[in-house]
């Protein structure tokens, strides 16, 4: 650690006086720059032992395709090819599943854009109608 930095987490009178500092601004300040004095140095160490036990936790939950599946051998080999080819056999109906649904959504949003040009159609029609009606043959460009 670099003993040579204006604030380390040690009893120097830049760190005592930001204290006193932080105590007379707002109590919770001066409370965090005490805590800083006494517990910094085991800072680093705490960070570095938090970073690598989250790092181990999420490194077992990573896997190439974003699925979760254990890597581990119950030792009996018959067993553990029969998992692995069901693992298999589910994630292909999984896939075959995923490709039905995105058909069907597209199949919906078809069948919406259907129905919003049948309704706007209708809506033009009524409107050319109702114009019709009120004053004879629709003008498209009247002059005054």
């Amino acid at each position: 650690m670099n003993q040579s930095a204006l604030l380390r987490p040690d009893w120097t009178p830049a760190t005592i006086a930001l204290m006193i500092l932080g105590f007379m601004v707002f109590w919770p300040l001066g409370l965090a720059m005490l805590a800083y004095i006494i517990f910094g140095d085991r800072l680093r160490g705490f960070k570095r032992d938090v970073n690598q036990a989250t790092d181990g936790f999420f490194a077992s939950c990573r896997r190439p395709n974003g699925r979760h599946r254990p890597h581990f051998s119950t030792g009996n080999v018959a067993f553990d090819d029969w998992r692995k080819a069901e693992i298999d056999r589910i994630e292909e109906e999984r896939r075959k599943l995923d490709e039905m649904r995105e058909e069907f959504d597209a199949y919906m949003r078809e069948l919406r854009r259907a129905k919003d040009q049948d309704e706007f159609d209708r809506f033009m029609r009524d409107r050319r109608n109702a114009k019709r009606d009120d004053n004879g043959p629709v003008a498209e460009y009247q002059t005054p």
